[in-house]
Order: C-alpha cells, then structure tokens, then sequence
C-alpha cells in the first residue's frame, strides 16, 4: 500500500526512482553468500569500504576493488560498489586499471565510489604509504581528471603536480561507457565541489537529513555551475540502519555502533545516534526513508547495525519485505 506522500506524487507523475542498496560489514569468507543473499532480496548493490591500516593498533580491514570483484563472480544481477576506495593512496594509473578490470569481470556493474580518509586513527595509513596526508584532496582532484581519461582515450600523457607518465594505454577500457559512475564520498564542502564538478554520484555518510538537503542542494550548484546536466546525477547516502520489533532495541544498538563512538561533550551518545541513523521498526524505516527522498536522497546503502552477522541478515530482510515495497 502507497503512504499519503507516495500517492500523492504517483498521481501527479513525479515519484522519484530510487535504489537501494547494503554493505557487507561481514567477514569476508561470507561475502558471496551476502551478495547472493541481496541479491534475492531485491537490492540493487551490495558495497565495500576499504582501509590499508584503519588506527594503531589497527582493526583487520581487506581492499575493496578485490572484494568487488569476488561479490560479481557470485551474483547475476546486482550492482557492486567501492563505498569507499581511498583513491589518494593509490597511483591513477594503477587505480584506473583495477577499476577497468573489475568492471570488465562484473559486465559492466561497478559503482566506483571514491573518498579521501585521513581523519582521526586513518591518518595513519597515510604515513605508511608516504603520502603526505596534506595533499590528499588536491591528489584526488588530479586523479580523477587522469583516470577520466585513462579510460578513455589511448597514448595519454600527463604531467601534474603529484603525477607524470607519459603514453599510457590501458586496455581493455571498461565495460562501461564511457566509464563506471564515479561517486564522490565525504561531508566537507570540497568534497561536494568534487562531486559537483568531476563526480557522477555523491556519497555522504554520517550527516543528519538537514545536512543531506543542504549538501545536495550545494553539490547541484556546483555541478550546475560548471555546465554540466545534473538530470541523471546520483544523490546517495550510506545510512547506517538499526530495525528491530523493538523501538528502544532498535536505538541502543544504534547507540553502542555510532552514538559512542561520536559523542562530545556538547551531544549525548544517543543524541548522535538519533540524529544519524535510521532506527525503530520497519515502519519507522518507511517515514525516514521518505524523509530523505524529500531531502533529495535517490540512491541509498544501507549500512546494518546489529549484533552479529545473524542480525544484519534478520534486518535486510525485514527491510526489504516491510520497507522497501512502499517506495518500489
């Protein structure tokens, strides 16, 4: 059954298309069972994020592209995205490369979602690397102007202010033409010039629905400026999500996953929690997903807080046979 809202907007033929999609916070033996298990259950894209070495000591993290790779040789149909690679730790010709090669293994279903890191513990793989964390936007900016036309044109030379090669040709070019959407994740006003002028998609995480309205609204500007037809851009989000038969279940998990770990002196663990996660039960996943669609939201990555891998699994289910029927 349509919401008054929804109705409303089929009548008047303006009911927006939308996606959704769930990332795989899952150990990684289990990630073709998970895309496969998305797969059945109606989502459009199962994400990865990445880290070389997330804090000191560090927790276990793998490589997104990889793991990419192997969700496509397990499944058919859906859409598999990099939520996020951390491009300014990579050379561009190299990225632009795996990028090609994950896209061609998948026929044409990456999501190629691109960020910077840096903060907090993150600094870390940085220094490692070698790379100055200082530079990370200006490098990132430069790189994906290069990789745009790594994929295609041939014989590409460059000369930059992080990067110099000359006559590069990288073939086979992706499945996708002219290359896989290219999504820029972040929340600082840089980022949505980024996405606005060289991305595809925007991709911000941990923002309140204020803050979504407002960085879509500022990342269509940029766009707009620039020239380019924002008609068929992606505003996304990755939302962290916590549905449970038990509204104050539902928030404490929410809580223990995000409030804690972002709390201040000025705002409570669950303040933070409320103001940045989708919680309660499938029905109040409905009125906050169509909060964000009036936000400008078309494209969502649910990212599920549970316990155990037996709840994440519980919560995709129940969002895709409770929620997701009133907005398909």
């Amino acid at each position: 059954m349509l919401t008054c809202r929804r109705l409303e907007r089929y009548v008047s033929g303006v009911t927006p298309t939308l996606t959704f999609g769930c990332s795989a916070n899952i150990e990684a033996r289990d990630l073709a069972a998970f895309a496969r298990r998305a797969e059945e259950l109606g989502y459009d894209r199962v994400v990865t994020g990445e880290h070389v070495q997330d804090g000191n000591p560090p927790r276990p993290t793998l490589l997104s592209l990889p793991l990419m790779a192997a969700a496509a040789g397990a499944t058919k149909r859906i859409r598999v995205m990099t939520g996020i690679v951390i491009a300014p730790l990579y050379h561009p010709v190299l990225l632009a490369k795996m990028v090609a090669t994950v896209d061609r293994v998948s026929d044409g279903r990456l999501d190629f979602g691109i960020g910077l890191g840096g903060q907090r513990d993150t600094r870390i793989e940085y220094d490692i690397l070698g790379v100055p964390v200082e530079t990370r936007g200006r490098r990132a900016n430069e790189m994906l102007q290069v990789m745009q036309r790594l994929w295609t044109e041939e014989h590409v030379t460059h000369k930059g202010e992080f990067f110099q090669f000359e006559d590069a040709t990288l073939l086979p070019q992706p499945a996708q033409k002219p290359y896989p959407p290219l999504w820029v994740a972040g929340r600082s006003e840089a980022a949505m010039k980024r996405a606005g002028t060289l991305g595809d998609g925007w991709l911000p995480y941990l923002v309140t629905v204020r803050r979504l309205k407002e960085s879509n609204e500022a990342v269509r500007t940029y766009g707009e400026a620039a020239g380019r037809d924002m008609s068929t851009y992606h505003f996304g989000v990755v939302q962290p999500t916590a549905v449970a038969d038990d509204p104050k279940e539902a928030l404490a998990i929410a809580v223990k996953n995000v409030g804690q770990r972002y709390a201040t002196p000025q705002r409570s663990a669950e303040d933070i929690a409320k103001g940045l996660c989708i919680t309660g039960t499938a029905k109040d996943c409905v009125k906050a997903i169509q909060d964000r669609v009036d936000a400008g939201v078309r494209d969502f990555v649910f990212t599920f807080l549970a316990r155990d891998e037996h709840g994440i699994h519980r919560q995709m289910e129940v969002v895709s046979k409770q929620a997701l029927p009133n907005f398909r």
